[in-house]
């Protein structure tokens, strides 16, 4: 067991809404010891105290327990016990925030996906499956995803984990709309399991969604059909070009804006562009909350709500204050069920936000208390 720096101070000036004053303090785990070092270096040297390392997940477990650290960046793949096996171990016997450290693969994604059943609380995709000098050209992401994980309430990142049962489908519709709906859901840091909670919960009906996940390229086709597979509506990755009508979801792509490019007779067909055909001030994350939702609020012209779940940073606070001006209605998830109270805040500030709703009240919100 390795442990840099003094371990004595364990406290922290903690406030989860508020953001913290001082350093998060992390324990980096990874087998190799280059990339222990690597990665510690980066956040050192951009003030964040490593205050230990491990090598496997039975190693970190012991490490986690005499630091207590705010934050545990946790490798997959490791001889011994791995990533997946350590985090459920560290949640059942030392609570504490992870960030998954994964290959930017399909094989990456569906760890991941694991790790964050499991209680993780974020992911850091590795740049070409490997740290390396891409993890260093992306020390800045990096970094951001550390601090944002260690601000996390834990409480909401491992509460009820299993998603809920898939409705069942059918013929007829769940619940009859007067009109049909096109609901936009943007989510960042804990919105895999919220965004899969809310689709779960929503009935079919007139309705056709469009999710915008923070995520990898590598990450979105895997996410695309988890939510499918646990939810009554066709869900399905977003490509250039694709149609929606009701009863069907698209995803925006890892790498891509998405944008709805026409909107008739209850169909909706999307765009995606890259960063530079975005004009004006350019997002700073891809695929972008605001792009879809101001292009939504642009373009559709039957009912239309704008939801902003649990995520770090302030994207779609622009994108929700468009849907609202374009009378759309609008909804973003109360500060105690996020894991992290960024974007739903932001979006709160601008005051375009009609209702402000828990995570499992959600879907009734989008459908305007029909459900």
């Amino acid at each position: 067991m390795l442990v840099l720096g003094p371990v004595s101070d364990m406290s922290r000036t903690t406030d989860r809404r508020g953001g913290r004053s001082d350093a998060p303090r992390v324990v980096v785990v990874d087998d190799s010891p280059f990339m222990r070092g690597l990665i510690g270096d980066l956040l050192t040297d951009a003030g964040v105290a490593v205050v230990g390392e491990a090598g496997d997940g039975a190693e970190a477990l012991s490490v986690v327990a005499e630091t207590r650290p705010d934050v545990v960046t946790m490798d997959v793949e490791m001889p011994g016990m791995g990533g997946i096996e350590a985090v459920g171990r560290l949640m059942a016997e030392t609570p504490t925030p992870v960030l998954m450290l994964s290959a930017h693969t399909a094989e990456g994604a569906d760890v991941t996906f694991e790790a964050l059943e499991r209680g993780a609380v974020d992911f850091f995709a590795k740049p070409g499956g490997e740290v390396s000098t891409g993890v260093s050209r992306e020390a800045d992401r990096l970094v951001e995803a550390v601090r944002s994980v260690a601000d996390a309430d834990l409480e909401a990142a491992t509460r009820d984990r299993r998603p809920r049962s898939a409705p069942t489908t059918g013929s007829a519709s769940d619940v009859d709309l007067a009109e049909p709906l096109t609901a936009v859901v943007g989510a960042s840091t804990g919105g895999p399991k919220a965004v899969e909670r809310v689709l779960s919960a929503l009935p079919m009906t007139d309705c056709r969604v469009l999710v915008v996940q923070h995520m990898p390229e590598a990450f979105t086709p895997r996410f695309a059909e988890r939510l499918d597979s646990a939810s009554a509506y066709d869900v399905r990755e977003a490509t250039d070009g694709d149609r929606i009508g009701a009863g069907e979801a698209l995803v925006a792509p890892g790498g891509s804006h998405m944008r709805v490019g026409s909107y008739r007779a209850g169909r909706l067909r999307v765009k995606l562009v890259d960063e530079d055909a975005v004009g004006g001030d350019a997002p700073s994350v891809t695929p972008s909350v605001d792009v879809t939702m101001r292009s939504a609020a642009e373009t559709v012209s039957d009912p239309l709500v704008g939801v902003i779940l649990t995520g770090m940073g302030d994207d779609g606070s622009v994108g929700i204050r468009a849907m609202a001006e374009a009378g759309a209605r609008t909804v973003a998830q109360s500060e105690d069920t996020c894991v992290v109270y960024g974007m739903p805040k932001r979006a709160v500030g601008t005051g375009a936000v009609d209702s402000v709703c828990d995570l499992d009240d959600v879907a009734g919100a989008i459908l305007g208390g029909a459900a």
